[in-house]
C-alpha cells in the first residue's frame, strides 16, 4: 500500500516505528511530509529509510492511503494540497483529535473512504491502545488493512463515532497520566530521602509490574488494589490520603476536561476555518 503521512511529528513517528517494524508498511512504499519544519521531516526520513516531500506538496500520483497526521489546527490549511493525492479508491486515515469524519469529508471534498482513529504515542513500542471509526464508504479490504495497521503497534477496536473524544480522553491522553503518576510519585521519593535514580528505578519496575499484573492476571483493578491493601497496613495508610484529596474525583474531572477539550478542538478548526 502506497501511504502518505500528512505530518512528521510524534504521532507520525510512533506510528512508522511500530508498522514499519511490523512489516505492516513497506518503507519503500511510505512517503512522509511536513508542512513547515524541514529538519523534523529530514530526520524522520532518515531515521525510518522513507522517502520524504517537502511542501508545497508537489504534483504525485495518486496514494492508497493519505494519513492525517499534522496538528489538528494545521488540517484545513493543508486540505486544499492534500486532495490532490486523492482518487475515489483511496483510503484517508485521521488520527487528529477532535475532527470528525464528516469535517474531513467536506474539507477534502472527497466520498471515499475514511477512518479516525486515535491511537496514543505508546506505539512506537507496539503498545498503543487504538479506538477506530469508519465511514460507509471502506471496502473490506481496506477496513481490514487498517485494522491490521492500528493492530500492529497495540490493540485496536472499532467503535461508534460518538465516542471519539472520550476515547481520546481516556486512552490517547492515558500515558500521559501515567506518567505524571511516575513523576509525581518520583518527586515524592526523592522529597523524603530516596535517591532520585533509586527512587527512578523502582518506580518504573513497580509500574511495569502493576501493568503486567492488570494484563494477565485476569482480575479487575479494584481487586488487585485491595489484594494489596491489607487492613491497617501501610498502603491503607496512603490510600486514604488519596481519599481524603479526593484524587478518585480528580481523575473523573481530569478525563471529563479532556474529552470537553477534544470536541473544542473540533470546534475550534471549524470557527477558524469559517472566519
Amino acid at each position: 500500500m502506497k501511504t502518505l503521512f500528512v505530518g512528521a511529528g510524534s504521532m507520525a513517528h510512533a506510528l512508522l516505528n511500530g508498522a514499519l517494524e511490523a512489516r505492516v508498511l513497506e518503507k519503500e512504499n511510505v512517503y512522509v511530509t511536513n508542512r513547515s519544519n524541514r529538519q523534523r521531516l529530514t530526520e524522520v526520513t532518515n531515521h525510518f529509510g522513507v522517502n520524504g516531500v517537502h511542501a508545497p506538496l508537489p504534483s504525485h500520483e495518486p496514494f492508497d492511503v493519505v494519513i492525517l497526521a499534522m496538528k489538528p489546527k494545521d488540517f484545513h490549511s493543508a486540505a486544499p494540497a492534500v486532495k490532490h493525492f486523492l482518487t475515489g479508491d483511496t483510503l484517508v486515515i485521521s488520527v487528529l483529535a477532535g475532527i470528525g469524519i464528516e469535517q474531513i469529508r467536506e474539507a477534502l471534498s472527497f466520498n471515499g473512504a475514511i477512518a479516525r482513529a486515535m491511537p496514543n504515542t505508546s506505539a512506537s513500542v507496539g503498545r498503543s491502545a487504538t479506538a477506530v471509526t469508519c465511514n460507509g464508504s471502506l471496502s473490506e479490504k481496506q477496513r481490514e488493512w487498517t485494522m491490521k495497521f492500528f493492530s500492529s503497534v497495540g490493540l485496536a477496536v472499532e467503535v461508534p463515532e460518538e465516542q471519539m473524544d472520550l476515547i481520546t480522553a481516556v486512552s490517547g491522553s492515558g500515558p500521559a497520566y501515567i506518567y505524571y503518576v511516575a513523576e509525581m510519585l518520583e518527586k515524592a521519593a526523592v522529597d523524603l530521602g530516596l535517591h532520585s535514580e533509586l527512587a527512578k528505578a523502582l518506580i518504573r519496575e513497580t509500574i511495569s509490574g502493576a501493568s503486567v499484573m492488570l494484563e494477565k492476571s485476569g482480575l479487575e483493578a479494584e481487586i488487585l488494589r485491595k489484594n494489596v491493601t491489607s487492613p491497617g497496613g501501610t498502603t491503607e495508610a496512603g490510600i486514604s490520603v488519596l481519599d481524603k484529596y479526593g484524587v478518585s474525583e480528580a481523575f473523573t474531572h481530569c478525563v471529563d476536561a479532556a474529552k470537553n477539550r477534544s470536541k473544542e478542538m473540533g470546534s475550534e478548526v471549524l470557527l477558524n476555518r469559517v472566519k
